[in-house]
């Protein structure tokens, strides 16, 4: 993984805007028999390759010198859709089946102390402090749309995907190769986030997320295998605070959240560091976010994962000031930190100057060579694709400031 000894790189959180093109080829796909694994065909996978070759170059012009596949190989059949990066999983996984489950609109759970469980989505501590912008649609506040049916586990899980992420890897390989470029990111779901699915099957939810730790095993292995750099995208880590009814102390949600850590960690045995970068947000909803757990809780917990290096939201008005964090936190020799300068959260795309303002502030607690110029998390379903573009297109021109003033 290469890191910012001469400039600062840049690259993102991982989703991007799908073109009009790719979304409408999406909603034309067939779904199997299980109801939620999509058909491929001959003429899709051709206008997919063809589609992420663009992007990568798309993502080079902007000044992006680490590109992602934009997750166009994971399902969005609609532009408002920001849950492919979840629901690809359902694809990809055998022993699942579509059931009554929804992680939406389950009953609430309330947890105890000394006994965390998460309840449902629409039960979390911030939409329910908000229900009434929640539950208009003028608000602004939106959610997306599922890309599939929610379903559940009803025998041992195994991997499936073989075929679905070898296309992955082969057409983000095309584009970098199309655009001269040497380094590339795809985008994994950890055990934690993916367990959120329906049990019918496992004795325990610990047992659950170990089962999903060797399914996903196979996943990153490939990735790697291929020469690609691994981001986890794993949510779960900060979100489920607010999924947790009422209010956990950290002790408690420490110990709930170590054992996702651990399991991952499992998942990413023998697998090198330096290959792995970890993906840690809020869910990113469009929301206020007024109950997210604060970065230093979680920070050591964070860095306990093998991974050679942390992304995380550092942008938007929930989070900007915790760059501090860093001031008391020592960054382990040879890792990396990818902050977001800029935000999915708003139309208003930063200015450059802005943007090196914020690379400089990391910079300034963990070292320049430390520090890869990120997005706080995907910008796919987030913001309107032009703009997605123009923000992208900052974070390169703010990036070069930094550079200028750093190096």
């Amino acid at each position: 993984m290469q890191n910012s000894a001469t400039r600062i790189q840049t690259t993102h959180a991982g989703s991007l805007p799908r073109t009009p093109e790719l979304i409408a080829a999406n909603e034309a796909r067939e779904f199997s028999d299980d109801g939620f694994t999509l058909k491929r065909t001959a003429e899709f996978d051709a206008l997919l390759t063809a589609a992420v070759i663009d992007l990568v170059q798309r993502q080079k012009d902007a000044g992006i010198t680490v590109p992602g596949d934009g997750e166009y190989g994971k399902a969005m059949s609609n532009p408002d859709d920001y849950g492919a990066w979840w629901t690809y999983s359902f694809q990809r996984t055998g022993g699942l089946q579509l059931t009554d489950f929804n992680p939406l609109f389950t009953e609430p759970v309330r947890s105890s102390p000394g006994h965390v469980r998460l309840t449902s989505f629409v039960d979390r501590r911030d939409w329910t402090r908000f229900a009434d912008a929640y539950q208009d649609p003028t608000s602004g506040i939106s959610v997306g749309k599922n890309a599939t049916g929610f379903p559940s586990a009803t025998g041992p899980i195994r991997y499936t995907g073989q075929a679905a992420v070898a296309s992955d890897i082969a057409n983000l390989k095309a584009g970098l190769d199309a655009a001269d470029l040497t380094e590339g990111f795809l985008t994994a779901l950890s055990p934690g986030s993916a367990s959120r699915i329906g049990n019918e099957y496992y004795a325990t939810e610990e047992e659950f997320i170990w089962a999903w730790a060797d399914v996903l095993r196979e996943e990153y292995t490939a990735i790697i295998d291929a020469g690609l750099i691994l981001q986890i995208d794993d949510p779960s880590i900060a979100e489920n605070w607010d999924q947790i009814n009422p209010e956990p102390s950290i002790e408690d949600y420490q110990a709930f959240t170590r054992i996702r850590v651990e399991a991952l960690n499992h998942a990413l045995r023998g697998l090198p560091e330096d290959r792995i970068r970890f993906h840690l947000c809020w869910g990113s909803w469009h929301g206020p976010h007024t109950t997210d757990i604060e970065l230093k809780h979680i920070v050591d917990l964070m860095l306990e994962i093998k991974a050679g290096a942390y992304s995380f939201e550092a942008a938007n008005a929930r989070h900007e000031h915790e760059w501090q964090v860093w001031e008391d936190v020592t960054l382990p020799d040879g890792k990396l930190i990818l902050p977001g300068v800029i935000s999915h959260a708003t139309n208003v795309v930063e200015h450059p100057e802005l943007v090196a303002e914020r690379i400089e502030r990391f910079a300034s607690v963990v070292g320049r060579e430390n520090v890869i110029a990120s997005s706080d998390c995907g910008l796919g379903g987030r913001v309107y694709p032009s703009i997605a573009a123009a923000k992208l297109e900052a974070l390169g021109a703010g990036a070069r400031i930094a550079s200028q003033r750093l190096f």
